[in-house]
């Protein structure tokens, strides 16, 4: 997976919260990437030049980055596709009957980060979605650097990141991207964060029975797995590319199943397609 400030109050800092040089920093290098035509998800959760969300003021969604994506070309999305949408805390309560109004048939929602985070609207965002017709799943926005892979699949899972076999249930989504709230690698070199991803993926799939779509980007992959093509047979991929084409891809995946292309458009939070069709989506729930 990616806000506007809302007032600030004084306060003393708490862990993990970046200095304001620190973001500072990383809203420079989220505007940068946006220029070479990646979407590097700012902070929460996994996208805007302000990092923290006052919705969620421990947290980091899905694929958000600065106001210069207003101008970037209209995706170029395949006749057929399934319009979709991802959302967090940031959002609050979603008007999902305008939202399905608008297209939206699929929605993915943020419900924890690390070990210590759960989103606030998360019942709110994840039944709704269902109660008007949508195929649904959750996401976890990951910090490699707080606690393993195992610890926060868990974690995940016990608090809204499951899956069932039903059909209307998309395989949680694993939300791994540059940190927005320290060294973009979270401290960890290409072969310790293989591994940690690897522990998430397996233990997700061991609670399961499924293994966890990875959301990223192409540069945050290349560079931080040192481009492990190991993964892309086993895990879905939903790439955050903001422009008129997905591009390049992670190594190792030949196609993505889900595609973030926008942070601004008809639905509240992240504008996603589904690289099929409507049928297709419902097997690729079940």
């Amino acid at each position: 997976m990616r806000r506007p400030f809302g007032k600030q109050h004084r306060r003393s800092r708490t862990p993990g919260r970046p200095r304001r040089t620190s973001r500072l920093l990383a809203a420079l290098v989220t505007a940068a990437t946006v220029l070479t035509g990646t979407a590097h998800a700012a902070p929460e959760s996994g996208r805007s030049a302000p990092l923290l969300d006052p919705q969620d003021p421990n947290g980091a969604w899905a694929g958000y980055s600065v106001p210069g994506t207003r101008s970037t070309p209209a995706p170029q999305v395949p006749k057929g596709a399934v319009s979709g949408m991802d959302v967090s805390g940031h959002q609050g309560d979603v008007d999902w009957a305008r939202a399905w109004a608008d297209g939206a048939r699929f929605a993915y929602v943020k419900a924890t980060e690390g070990t210590g985070f759960r989103n606030p609207h998360f019942d709110q965002q994840y039944r709704g979605s269902h109660a008007v017709g949508m195929v649904r799943g959750a996401y976890h926005f990951a910090l490699p650097d707080r606690s393993s892979g195992a610890e926060q699949a868990h974690f995940f899972v016990d608090n809204g990141g499951g899956w069932s076999k039903d059909g209307t249930t998309l395989p949680g989504a694993l939300d791994i991207e540059y940190n927005p709230y320290g060294d973009g690698c979270y401290g960890l070199d290409p072969v310790a964060m293989s591994r940690w991803i690897a522990d998430f993926s397996n233990t997700y799939h061991a609670r399961t029975g499924r293994f966890p779509v990875i959301y990223t980007t192409t540069d945050w992959w290349n560079r931080c797995t040192g481009a492990n093509p190991d993964f892309a047979p086993n895990n879905p991929l939903w790439i955050a590319r903001y422009g008129p084409q997905a591009g390049e891809l992670p190594a190792g995946w030949d196609y993505q199943s889900i595609w973030q292309h926008s942070d601004r458009g008809p639905l509240p939070g992240g504008q996603d397609t589904f690289n099929g069709n409507a049928n297709q989506l419902r097997r690729f729930a079940s």
